[in-house]
């Protein structure tokens, strides 16, 4: 085990919190301490001696603070290694000293660019300076020490104590490989922006980033370890109250998110293994979620309940008549959060601050990715094609509407059977067309057989034969809205046509898998 004495120190924070106890320390244990800006001001207002960069350099920092730390005596204090003798007798010509120790965080460049508008405040807050020690410190671990985590200085001071004012060659090791996480991290933010800025969405080269917010219970399965990233300054979900949530709750939660979002109206959607199993929009919250329960109240058991409004009490006792095991909503009163309290293994999700302003979705495969844009499109009015003899009215064209809106969002192959904007029944993840076909009206008839009679069928993809088209008939359904496009899809208007039922063709295919 190698332990370097840190003899000389350079901080430079952003985030001066904590910054009090840190400088104690290395005080404690003689260490020099070399800063700049409104750190050196901080640590000389906290009553610790401290170099100005200005000074330890003999070089006024220039062009408006750019250049401060760009200098070679800071960065070759920093690279030299101490056990290389070339460098010691270059080092001794010049008479610089070793940087032992370097402590520093960036300007916060993310929250910059969601505050702030202004172009060249924005420039401005690219830190050049920072990231150059903080690699420098990084490729040098075996002598250096880096330290760009407030969370790290309390192991710091530990280390400082445990080896009498030095550090352990196993934790500069780690610290660097935080360093270069960091970089990499803030590189990526910078580029992102870049991208977004110029509207690339597919550059020759992508880095997904992301910040840990806590180490999950586990992953999909028990046997699999998992975490959640996200890529924003605040995820926008409050928990008011509840358990940890796991890799399947933040699926299912995201899932139910996607599809609240595309609603303009009231509404509530239930996710049950990243699929809704209901949804309805509806002027009254608490029938909004009533219908979504009654789509298939089997499958909503130990579900996601996903609101756009607030909950009240009176439809906080309705929904604790269930169990779920989170709920999602746009706040909760305290009658609503004290009937809720009852449920033990319930979690709350304060979603008020939640936006989701992302246009792309990835998929990971190993070594590899997908990339692609964020299916906003349900259809397009203008190419909308009224195939059967009846068509739809302005009414029953919303309703198809909504219908083909939700399909979008079920696992492919996808049908989703509607009325009065509420699902009745819903087939998902069918290798087969036909089999959702015969899934969706199974549950219809099954929780909803009421409603089935002058129902709304939607398809996210063509019907490659008539055969689908005739059990949603045959259920009770009179409009049917797919994209068309397959070569049989005169045999499916024709079959349509002689029951009396109306098709409508999008042109636009869902996809989702």
């Amino acid at each position: 085990m190698k332990i370097t004495k840190i003899n000389n120190a350079l901080i430079s924070v952003s985030d001066k919190s904590e910054l009090e106890k840190l400088v104690k320390i290395l005080s404690s244990y003689k260490i020099n301490i070399i800063s700049s800006g409104g750190t050196f001001k901080q640590i000389k207002q906290l009553g610790y001696k401290c170099s100005e960069v200005s000074n330890y350099t003999k070089f006024n920092e220039m062009l408006d603070g750019r250049v401060k730390t760009l200098h070679p005596k800071i960065h070759a204090g920093i690279l030299n290694e101490r056990s290389n003798k070339k460098h010691k007798r270059e080092m001794n010509k010049r008479k610089f000293k070793n940087i032992d120790l370097i402590i520093v965080n960036f300007y916060p460049f993310q929250k910059n660019i969601e505050q702030n508008k202004n172009l060249k405040k924005i420039i401005e807050n690219i830190d050049i300076g920072g990231p150059a020690m903080v690699r420098a410190a990084a490729k040098n671990f075996k002598d250096v020490t880096i330290v760009t985590d407030r969370s790290d200085y309390n192991p710091l001071i530990k280390q400082i104590k445990k080896f009498n004012g030095g550090t352990s060659l196993e934790f500069r090791e780690i610290m660097a490989s935080k360093a270069f996480n960091l970089t990499a991290y803030y590189d990526s933010i910078i580029s992102d922006w870049f991208n977004k800025k110029l509207n690339i969405k597919f550059p020759n080269t992508k880095t997904i980033f992301g910040k840990k917010l806590s180490q999950l219970r586990y992953g999909e399965n028990p046997h699999q370890e998992g975490s959640i990233y996200f890529s924003a300054n605040n995820i926008g979900l409050k928990k008011v109250k509840g358990k940890t949530l796991s890799y399947n709750n933040y699926n299912d939660i995201f899932a139910g998110l996607e599809i609240l979002g595309s609603f303009k109206k009231t509404g509530t959607v239930i996710i049950k293994h990243a699929n809704p199993s209901g949804a309805s929009i509806n002027s009254s919250p608490i029938k909004s979620f009533e219908e979504s329960f009654n789509c298939d109240p089997i499958s909503a058991f130990g579900g996601v309940v996903a609101c756009n409004f607030k909950l009240d009490e009176k439809i906080a006792k309705k929904m604790s008549s269930s169990f779920f095991e989170v709920i999602l909503a746009k706040g909760f009163n305290k009658n609503a959060i004290k009937i809720f309290s009852r449920r033990k293994n319930l979690t709350l999700i304060d979603i008020s601050s939640f936006k989701n302003n992302v246009n792309q979705q990835i998929r990971y495969f190993g070594n590899s990715f997908l990339l692609q844009d964020r299916n906003r499109k349900i259809f397009d009015n203008k190419k909308l094609k009224f195939v059967t003899k009846l068509k739809p009215t302005r009414k029953e064209l919303k309703g198809a509407e909504f219908a083909l809106n939700i399909c979008k969002f079920v696992k492919s192959n996808s049908i989703v059977i509607t009325n009065n904007f509420s699902t009745i029944g819903i087939g998902a993840g069918q290798p087969s067309r036909l089999d959702s076909c015969r899934i969706a009206t199974q549950k219809a008839k099954k929780f909803q057989p009421k409603r089935l009679r002058g129902a709304i069928a939607a398809s996210d993809a063509f019907f490659p034969f008539a055969d689908g088209i005739k059990k949603l008939i045959n259920a009770g359904a009179k409009i049917i809205i797919q994209p068309g496009g397959s070569i049989r899809d005169k045999d499916s208007i024709k079959v349509a046509n002689n029951a009396k039922v109306k098709m409508i063709f999008t042109g636009v295919r869902h996809f989702n898998h």
